[in-house]
């Protein structure tokens, strides 16, 4: 398939820059494969369609306060810095964006909160505008993190305008985020509320933890017509023991093995058995599913509603179908659904 097969025209108004009041009554499109059938619900109701044995699959990866303002030495030039990923903890070094990265150069010390809390030293050039840090701080990994925490903001996705609120660092985190590493929420699974999933759990759905920590890779354009010639950006998964057993004893069962997102199945979709079977996994993953593609683990998928020509889009037209993803797609913007990261959600059976 080719780039442009993913373009369709989507109306500004239509991206969510805020989340719905409450986290479970964003809209719901459901979508029946085999029948092609359209349905428009509210995300709890989600529960009229799982029972007993079913399995769900949730990415438990959490979102850390990646956004940071610091000041360049002499000029005390306003730099964004974007943490991207812990390169070596004893060392303080960090991979990270830079904007404006032409302003950056090897050797500039930033500084960073009030009297200058925090100093860095850039050490290397990784990309045009990637760069590696050395904090300058000699005390105990705690309260390095702390202060990173502190002078870090949410990292709302570039298309949110506004600044992040006090609401934002719990809305853009999942109820079950456990552990730190994304740069961006896995999107899908901020639709669950405690309650949800306590009434799932009384109705016999099993629930599955793996762990993807999302990267900004999640946003990258695709630059090529040929799909075959794209290079997802690596991001690192962990599949252990206990949600394999779940999961496999689910795929058995013959039940509803439902993947709560993309990050989840390009994980699951990493480490399968050649029996069918999902196997453990630590390491990294640069996956990238797009149609044609026969898929191993999950029978169904909760995801939003995504960008035009977006990996994304590609995985989820490769799951439900790229006829019906289309058709399900022109409906979303008719009926007015919610777009991207704030957006409502569909489940495709």
């Amino acid at each position: 398939m080719k780039l442009s097969q993913f373009k369709f025209n989507l109306p500004k108004e239509l991206l969510a820059d805020t989340p719905a009041k409450n986290r479970d009554e964003a809209r719901l499109m459901v979508i029946d494969r085999k029948t092609g059938k359209i349905q428009h619900k509210v995300f709890k109701d989600i529960l009229g369609y799982f029972g007993e044995g079913d399995v769900m699959i949730l990415n438990d990866t959490k979102v850390f306060p990646a956004r940071m303002w610091g000041n360049k030495e002499k000029t005390g030039a306003k730099i964004e810095v974007f943490l991207l990923r812990e390169l070596n903890r004893e060392s303080r070094l960090w991979d990270v964006l830079v904007d404006p990265a032409r302003k950056i150069r090897i050797g500039n010390k930033l500084y960073f909160g009030e009297n200058d809390l925090l100093v860095a030293e850039v050490i290397d050039n990784t990309t045009s505008r990637g760069r590696t840090l050395r904090f300058l701080f000699d005390g105990p990994y705690e309260e390095f993190k702390k202060i990173l925490e502190t002078l870090g903001q949410t990292p709302l996705p570039k298309y949110i305008k506004r600044a992040p609120t006090p609401d934002d660092a719990e809305r853009y985190q999942t109820v079950y985020a456990k552990k730190e590493g994304a740069v961006a929420a896995p999107t899908a699974g901020l639709h669950f509320s405690k309650q949800l999933l306590k009434k799932l759990e009384l109705k016999g759905v099993n629930f599955a933890n793996i762990t993807l920590h999302v990267g900004l890779g999640t946003f990258r354009p695709v630059e090529v017509e040929d799909l075959t010639k794209h290079k997802m950006d690596s991001e690192q998964a962990e599949i252990l023991a206990p949600a394999i057993d779940i999961i496999n004893k689910g795929i058995a069962r013959k039940k509803k093995v439902c993947c709560v997102g993309t990050t989840t199945m390009r994980a699951i979709e990493t480490s399968v058995s050649t029996e069918g079977y999902l196997k453990p996994y630590s390491g990294w993953t640069n996956k990238f599913i797009f149609p044609p593609y026969d898929f191993s683990i999950a029978n169904c998928m909760i995801t939003n509603f995504h960008l035009p020509e977006s990996t994304l889009l590609m995985m989820v037209s490769a799951f439900g179908g790229y006829d019906l993803m289309m058709k399900a797609y022109k409906e979303a913007i008719k009926e007015k659904y919610r777009f991207f990261t704030y957006g409502d959600a569909m489940l495709i059976l």
